[in-house]
């Protein structure tokens, strides 16, 4: 079912997808690969990866909120050649450079166990990709993604950015490009992690919260103690801080945007609906009589059926 529309809904950027297939891919060149936790003592391993694009259909086409296809180097157990996989970029239009040239992307190694008979797994194309090195050269196809982008006029809303883990990959890129364009409307990020040494481009936002008025960071850390609190998630902002968000979220310029962990988005649709009534909560999500009387008990199985969300609301989750 598709979301449905209300007033306010935005017209998003027009973006290009598709111009390199995966196919017949591009190359891309690395130029820097850095970690970008808030800690070296943090429990994943993620790293930012900036990549030339020189030479391909891809420059200037990238938009933030869109991912590249990699394809990792080598053949899969049954000797064909690795599938494509796709990232999200973490950089705005005109790239790490200025030019569109070089864009970014943020990788979380894949390391786990077999089930079967616990042998060490390794995601193939997030280990291929956190170890190259600048000068090494990336098979790529993309852009791809059209809806969880920036609207074409950016200044025509507010915008509310939900993201745990990677996620927060494209809010670094439309942030970058909101502020390098001077927008200023009210720009608010909620990220969620574990622990506070989790945090991805922690440095990064607080620097931009302090030169931009207009921009909000707010951190929700789930399995420690922070502010006097434990256990909080990224939904669990809307009602700690109700005071500040709740005019932003009645105003029906605002937009909101959810990345990360699928199953992050149910708990911000129960707290929206918690905190928000009658033609502030529409805005978001149209919800039957039945499901609005036991907000608590929602589960995913419901969402896109018994609750709703409108065009106001872009989300890209996954597993």
């Amino acid at each position: 079912m598709s979301a449905e529309t209300v007033r306010g809904e935005p017209k998003l950027q027009d973006v290009k997808m598709h111009l390199l297939r995966p196919t017949e891919p591009g190359i891309g060149i690395v130029t820097r690969n850095e970690r970008c936790t808030a800690s070296k003592k943090a429990a994943g391993f993620v790293r930012h990866i900036e990549i030339d694009v020189t030479g391909t259909p891809l420059v200037g086409q990238c938009w933030p909120g869109q991912s590249l296809g990699v394809i990792p180097d080598g053949v899969d157990g049954h000797g064909k050649p690795h599938k494509v996989r796709l990232y999200s970029l973490s950089s705005p239009l005109a790239g790490c450079d200025g030019q569109g040239r070089v864009y970014a992307t943020t990788v979380k190694r894949s390391i786990d166990e077999h089930w079967d008979n616990h042998t060490l797994f390794l995601g193939v194309a997030s280990n291929f990709l956190c170890d190259r090195q600048p000068g090494d050269k990336i098979m790529l196809s993309g852009p791809a993604g059209k809806r969880f982008v920036l609207p074409a006029d950016p200044n025509a809303h507010d915008y509310l950015f939900f993201a745990t883990g990677t996620g927060i990959a494209p809010y670094r890129g439309m942030i970058l490009d909101l502020i390098g364009k001077g927008c200023t409307s009210r720009i608010t990020l909620v990220m969620g992690s574990p622990y506070a040494t989790d945090l991805i481009y922690h440095d990064f936002f607080l620097g931009i919260a302090e030169k931009h008025r207009n921009f909000t960071y707010l951190t929700a850390i789930s399995r420690e103690k922070a502010e006097g609190r434990s256990g909080l998630y990224v939904q669990d902002r809307l009602a700690v801080d109700r005071d500040h968000l709740l005019p932003q979220l009645s105003d029906e310029r605002n937009l909101i945007y959810i990345c990360g962990l699928a199953g992050m988005e149910l708990g911000i649709f129960q707290q929206l609906a918690l905190i928000l009534q009658g033609d502030a909560l529409e805005q978001y999500l149209r919800v039957d009589a039945a499901a609005m009387s036991d907000i608590r008990r929602w589960d995913r199985r419901m969402i896109h059926k018994e609750v709703r969300p409108t065009r106001r609301i872009m989300m890209e989750v996954y597993a």
